[in-house]
C-alpha cells in the first residue's frame, strides 16, 4: 500500500505544530500578553499560562508523535505513531477552537476548522 499521502499529511500537522511550539517557546512572553488580551473577557482570563502551557504541551507531544509517525511509515510501514499523531492534533485543535469561540474570534476559529480536515484524514487513514 502507498503511503504518500499519510506521510504528506502527517509532514503538514508536523510542521504546524512543531513550529507553532517553538513560537510558543521562544515568544513566550508575547504570548502570554497578547493572549491576556484575546480571553480578557472570556472564563480563560485568569488562567491565560495555564493554558497556553497547555497547548505547548499538547503541541509538542503532537509534532514528535507525527515525525516519529512518517519514520515509522517509510521505514516500515508501520501506522502507531501517525495515527496518535492524528489523535492528538484533532485534540489539540478541538482546545484551540474551543478557545477562539469562547474569544468569539469567528475568524480565528474558521481558519482552525481548516487544519482539522488533514488532522481527522489522519485518523482516518491510519486507523
Amino acid at each position: 500500500m502507498n503511503n504518500t499521502a499519510s506521510i504528506l499529511v502527517l509532514l503538514f500537522l508536523a510542521v504546524t505544530f512543531v513550529q507553532s511550539a517553538y513560537d510558543k517557546v521562544f515568544e513566550w512572553k508575547g504570548n502570554v500578553e497578547w493572549l491576556k488580551g484575546h480571553f480578557a473577557k472570556t472564563i480563560l482570563k485568569n488562567n491565560v499560562p495555564l493554558a497556553l502551557f497547555t497547548i505547548l504541551v499538547l503541541e509538542l507531544i503532537t509534532g514528535i508523535f507525527t515525525l516519529v509517525g512518517c519514520v515509522e511509515l517509510m521505514v516500515n510501514g508501520g501506522k502507531t505513531f501517525g495515527f496518535y499523531g492524528g489523535v492528538f492534533s484533532s485534540i489539540t485543535l478541538i482546545l484551540l477552537l474551543l478557545g477562539q469561540r469562547l474569544a468569539k474570534d469567528y475568524d480565528g476559529a474558521r481558519t482552525i476548522a481548516i487544519y482539522f480536515v488533514p488532522s481527522v484524514l489522519a485518523v482516518w487513514w491510519l486507523s
